[in-house]
This record gives C-alpha cells, sequence and structure tokens, in this order.
C-alpha cells in the first residue's frame, strides 16, 4: 500500500500523450526565445508556463489552486492590464504623433484586423455553428476574439475578460503568441506590400514638440476617454498617467522603475500566468484551434491595413513616408517599431525610421483601447 502510493505522486505515470504534446510545443517556444531571441522577455515565461501547467500533480496551472492560480487572479481581476499600460505610458514618447497627427491615420488602419476577425467569427458561427456547437460565436465571443488584431495583449486580456472570462486564456494565449512572433509574421507582409523604391525613402526629421504640448496631451487625452469612452478609462487613463509622469519630469525616480524593474515583472508574471492556462484540455480542442487561425488573420490584417493606409499617405505627401512604418498600425509596442527599423536597414543600412513609427504605434494603442472600450460600452 505504502508503495502504491507513492508511485501515485510520480507524475510521469499519469502523464497523457496531449500533455506530452503540450510540453513538447513548449520546448519549441523556449528554442524560440533563447536561441533565436524572439521576444525573450514574454516568449519564455508563456512557454515556461506551458510546461509547467502541463506536468501532472505539479498543481502549477491556472486552474489549480497553487501559486500559479493566485498569480493568475491579476488577470481575472483586471490588474496586471491597467499596470501595464502604466508602465507603458511611462516609457512611452508621444512626440512622433503630437508633431504628425496624419500618422494616427495608420494606427486606424491597423484596426482592420479587428474588424476582419469579427467578420469571421461571425460568419463561421453562422454558417458552421449550427452543425458543430463548439464553432457557433456569439456576438461577444466574436468581439472578444477581434480584439487579438489590435496587438494589444493588455487591451485583448481586457476586453475577453468583460465579454467571455470563458474564453479568456485561449485569447490571451493568441494574443501574446502572436505579438511575440512580430518578427516572424510581419517582414513578409511589409515586404510583399511595397515596392524597393518605397522602402528605401528617408523620411525627414520629425518636428520638435514642446514640454508644454507633452504635458498637456495625457491630461487632454484622458478627460476626453473618461468624459465620452468611460468603458476604456482604466486602460488610457494608466497610459496616460505614466505617461505624465514621464513628461513632468519632477518624479524621475517613480518615472525610471515603472520604466525598468516594474515593467519587467509584470510582463514575467503575465507571461507566466498566461502560459500557465495553456493546459492540454484548454488548448488541444477545435475552438482554440478556430480562434488561433482567426488570431493570426486579424493580426496579418491588420499589418495590411496599416501598411496600406502608410502607401497612401506616402503618395498623398510626394513620397515624404516610408511606407513601412505601416506595420507599426498594430499596437505591438514597441516591437513593431523594430521591425520597421530592422527591415528599412536591410533595404538602406543608413535609414533611421523607429521614430517615425511610434507615431502609428501609440495612436493605434489609443485606438484599440478606445475601440475596446466603445464594444464593451455597447455589448459589455
Amino acid at each position: 500500500m505504502f508503495w502504491e502510493n507513492f508511485l501515485h505522486t510520480f507524475g510521469l505515470l499519469e502523464i497523457t500523450i496531449p500533455e506530452v504534446a503540450m510540453i513538447l510545443l513548449s520546448f519549441i517556444l523556449v528554442y524560440l526565445a533563447i536561441v533565436k531571441k524572439y521576444e525573450p522577455l514574454l516568449l519564455l515565461p508563456i512557454a515556461f508556463g506551458m510546461l509547467i501547467a502541463n506536468i501532472p500533480l505539479s498543481n502549477l496551472s491556472a486552474y489549480g489552486t497553487g501559486i500559479i492560480s493566485h498569480l493568475y487572479q491579476g488577470i481575472k481581476m483586471e490588474i496586471y492590464p491597467p499596470m501595464i499600460f502604466l508602465c507603458l505610458g511611462a516609457m512611452t514618447d508621444f512626440s512622433p504623433l503630437i508633431a504628425s497627427p496624419k500618422t494616427a491615420l495608420i494606427g486606424l488602419g491597423g484596426q482592420l484586423g479587428i474588424f476582419t476577425a469579427l467578420g469571421l467569427a461571425l460568419l463561421i458561427g453562422n454558417l458552421i455553428g449550427p452543425y458543430v456547437p463548439d464553432l457557433n460565436f456569439s456576438f461577444k465571443e466574436a468581439i472578444a476574439i477581434s480584439i487579438i488584431g489590435s496587438s494589444d495583449g493588455p487591451t485583448t486580456i481586457y476586453t475577453a475578460n468583460r465579454l467571455t472570462p470563458d474564453l479568456l486564456a485561449t485569447i490571451a494565449i493568441a494574443a501574446y503568441s502572436y505579438m511575440a512572433l512580430v518578427p516572424i509574421i510581419q517582414p513578409p507582409i511589409m515586404k510583399l506590400l511595397t515596392s524597393s523604391k518605397e522602402r528605401v525613402i528617408i523620411m525627414p526629421m520629425p518636428k520638435e514638440v514642446t514640454r508644454r504640448q507633452k504635458i498637456i496631451f495625457p491630461i487632454a487625452m484622458t478627460a476626453g476617454t473618461l468624459l465620452l469612452v468611460p468603458s476604456a478609462a482604466p486602460l488610457i487613463a494608466m497610459l496616460m498617467l505614466g505617461n505624465l509622469i514621464r513628461e513632468s519630469g519632477v518624479v524621475d525616480r517613480i518615472s525610471h522603475a515603472l520604466q525598468g524593474d516594474l515593467l519587467s515583472i509584470l510582463t514575467m508574471l503575465i507571461g507566466l500566468c498566461i502560459g500557465s492556462t495553456a493546459t492540454a484540455a484548454n488548448i488541444l480542442q477545435l475552438k482554440t484551434v478556430v480562434i488561433i487561425l482567426l488570431g493570426l488573420l486579424a493580426f496579418a490584417f491588420g499589418t495590411v491595413g496599416g501598411v496600406l493606409v502608410a502607401k497612401l499617405l506616402c503618395k498623398l505627401t510626394g513620397g515624404k513616408i516610408n511606407p513601412l512604418i505601416g506595420n507599426a498600425g498594430v499596437s505591438a509596442m514597441p516591437m513593431a517599431a523594430r521591425v520597421s527599423q530592422r527591415v528599412a536597414q536591410e533595404y538602406n543600412p543608413s535609414n533611421v525610421i523607429i521614430m517615425h513609427a511610434m507615431g502609428p504605434i501609440v495612436s493605434s494603442t489609443l485606438g484599440s483601447a478606445i475601440l475596446a472600450g466603445i464594444f464593451i460600452s455597447i455589448f459589455g
């Protein structure tokens, strides 16, 4: 009896084939994070969370009773997303957007992915749902899935938690996985939609923005959002508070803490918690596969929308805008801007467009959060 009970404490004897498959997938993600360096700050904790969640008897999934389930409350109780926005605000320079408001149109184009995924989810629900109940997506579920196209993890989590808590885990995994894979997904789309002549355009330096403008912007943005779209207030208010702390210049110690240690800790926690929801029972099902595919399409079409608007602005401005900043129309901050810079330097090593890409990316962050707030206020 003693040995029988002792053997039952061995997870190795309880492991199933689906759990082995998920563990192998976690190894692949670890490889991409460490060897290929694909956004390791995000991908590494996601992969490790996936690993420990699928080891039997470990009680380390988000659905158990161990420490990970307690950490996961930070997502369910909507603590981590606003806190991430607070840190992002402290590291965000809105000068490119203030100096060139027209780049906000690129961020608007990046929202194409949201509406593409929304339409496809509703189409699948109407055409296939009657025959496959798992795919009978409601309007709320379709909206939550579509926000993956914002490429904004905190906004995606916030929206899913408000509209469809049951799908929160799957949607969050899809969103953060694609954010981590930005360097793989976006460059082929950018190269396909731009010409060799457009890729080498050198953009003029942005206009100088005064300190007063930088301070007024977060205050005005917060007041406007709280009055018009209060459902988006937790995200926008925290983003703008972080930015005001940065631009005020009087609380540098807090600003440095938000940009550094706190952001790193929150990124690790949210990645670990999201990975810990990726259990075999939760992921290896048809609905999850469809949601992940819809998320990929949303992300791709968001990139397409941003690049196409950037191409239009290039023509309207007489070639003063490099369309490669169009990928920053999705708000994967700051990864998308880095991808803009890397692809531009492949064709012109002396070209520097990263500061121009920040205009669309911050406008997309604001736009997707406001759009999510509108959806929540109507359907939440």
